[in-house]
C-alpha cells in the first residue's frame, strides 16, 4: 500500500469537493429551464448558482496553493453522473419534486464535506483556508434552509398544476 501524507489527503479532498461542486452547479443550471411555473424555486437556484461559482473559485485557489489542480477525469465523470441523474428525474412525472428533494439532500452532503475539509485543511497546515471552508458551510446551510422553506409551497403548486390538468414539470 502506498504511503499517504496529510498533503495528499488534503489535495484529494479539495479535488473531490471541487468535482462535486461542478456536478451540483451543472445540475442546478439544467433544472432552471424547467422552473418557469416555480419562480421562487428558480430564484433560490439562481442565487445558489452564483454562490457555488464563488465556492469553486475558492477551491481552485486552495488547489493552486498546494500546487495541484482539478482533475479533468474526475470533473468529466461527475458531470456525466450529474447528467444521468438529471435525465432520470426528467422522465419522472414529478421531476420538479424529485429535483427539490435531491437539492435539499445535496446541501447537507456539502455541509458535511466542507466541515470535514476544514479539519483536513487545519491538520495540513492550511489554516488560512479554513475560514473559506467555514464560510461555505454557512452558505450551504442558508441554501438548505431556503430549499426547506420551498418544499411545501412547491408541492402545493405541483399538485394544483397536476390536478388541474396543467403541465407541472418541464
Amino acid at each position: 500500500m502506498a504511503s499517504t501524507d496529510i498533503g495528499t489527503i488534503y489535495a484529494g479532498a479539495l479535488r473531490n469537493t471541487r468535482a462535486l461542486e461542478r456536478q451540483g452547479l451543472e445540475q442546478m443550471e439544467r433544472q432552471l429551464s424547467g422552473l418557469e411555473r416555480y419562480p421562487d424555486y428558480a430564484a433560490v437556484l439562481r442565487r445558489h448558482i452564483e454562490t457555488t461559482k464563488g465556492q469553486i473559485d475558492r477551491l481552485d485557489k486552495a488547489l493552486d496553493a498546494v500546487g495541484d489542480r482539478a482533475s479533468t477525469l474526475k470533473a468529466t465523470a461527475t458531470s456525466v453522473a450529474g447528467s444521468i441523474g438529471a435525465a432520470v428525474h426528467a422522465v419522472a412525472q414529478d421531476e420538479t419534486l424529485k429535483n427539490l428533494y435531491a437539492g435539499y439532500a445535496y446541501q447537507y452532503d456539502r455541509i458535511a464535506a466542507r466541515r470535514s475539509l476544514a479539519v483536513i485543511a487545519e491538520r495540513a497546515g492550511q489554516s488560512d483556508k479554513v475560514e473559506g471552508f467555514r464560510t461555505a458551510v454557512e452558505e450551504e446551510t442558508k441554501a438548505a434552509d431556503k430549499i426547506a422553506a420551498l418544499i411545501e409551497p412547491v408541492t402545493k403548486t405541483y399538485l394544483d398544476l397536476t390536478l388541474s390538468g396543467s403541465k407541472a414539470d418541464s
